[in-house]
């Protein structure tokens, strides 16, 4: 097997990409959750559920796709793999992730 100093450097990018992705995500979930919802149901206002969906959807989508990839290029375990994902759909996850698995 060969040496190649781009391979190493590939995957301390895409880590670092999907930690930026991980904690856009976490905190435009948070906004969705603590502030869009409540002024939705409780003033009768749309406006931030529809200025922040959106982002929060693509954010989510490209943590899931990013998650993926650097399971297979970081050898992830499935158990590992699993909680990084789970912690998407759980408020303050992706910091945990972060905090937890990201930072080296």
């Amino acid at each position: 097997m060969y040496f190649c100093p781009f391979i190493n450097y590939i995957q301390l990018l895409m880590k670092k990409i999907f930690r930026i992705v991980s904690i856009l995500e976490g905190v435009s979930y948070l906004l969705l959750l603590f502030i869009a919802t409540p002024i939705k149901y409780i003033l009768g206002n749309e406006i931030f559920v529809k200025m922040l969906g959106m982002p929060h959807g693509l954010l989510f989508i490209v943590y899931i796709i990013l998650a993926i990839m650097l399971k297979y290029e970081l050898g992830w375990e499935t158990k590992k793999f699993f909680i990084i994902l789970m912690a998407s759909v759980i408020p303050f996850g992706t910091f945990y992730v972060d905090k937890k698995y990201l930072r080296a």
